[in-house]
């Protein structure tokens, strides 16, 4: 479980003024959470979405998150340029493939030699909880960034 973030104290704060929202948002976040895509998985793609939206409070935990489940200094310091490294299996190759699609789905469509791709390394249910996975967070890097989240200020629970 996570900390509330630290906040600009000039922008809102989305779990008080909208709380149904807010948890409808979480409820989507605890199914991701649930899905079987496996922690370290779902926090590499977390932190390469944020990467990409510029999200520094994001980056921040997820970085903080996947280290506290076991990952690598040097596959997080990679992640950027994930392309050029033997250090992530095909699984995870496919999974920031299809992060990178569509979180930047606005630049080009999903194409078919992707979707086939990804396919090849994740069934059904697998599909549809990483895409559930991107969507989450892009939606909370872009609350973030709109709310002010203070970069450097999260802390995992218990830490």
């Amino acid at each position: 479980m996570t900390t509330t973030p630290k906040q600009n104290p000039r922008r809102l704060n989305i779990a008080a003024v909208s709380p149904a929202g807010f948890q409808a948002m979480f409820g989507l976040e605890k199914h991701v959470r649930a899905s079987g895509l496996g922690a370290r998985l779902i926090h590499l793609v977390k932190l390469r979405a944020s990467q990409i939206n510029g999200c520094a409070y994001c980056i921040d935990m997820h970085t903080k998150d996947a280290r506290a489940e076991g990952e690598t200094e040097q596959r997080l310091y990679g992640l950027v340029a994930w392309r050029e490294t033997d250090w992530y299996t095909p699984r995870e190759r496919a999974a920031l493939e299809w992060t990178e699609a569509l979180t930047l789905i606005h630049e080009e469509p999903v194409s078919d030699q992707l979707f086939a791709r990804v396919s090849a390394e994740f069934s059904p249910p697998e599909l549809s909880d990483l895409a559930l996975t991107v969507v989450t967070i892009n939606g909370w890097n872009r609350l973030a960034i709109a709310f002010g989240n203070v970069p450097g200020s999260y802390e995992r629970a218990g830490s």
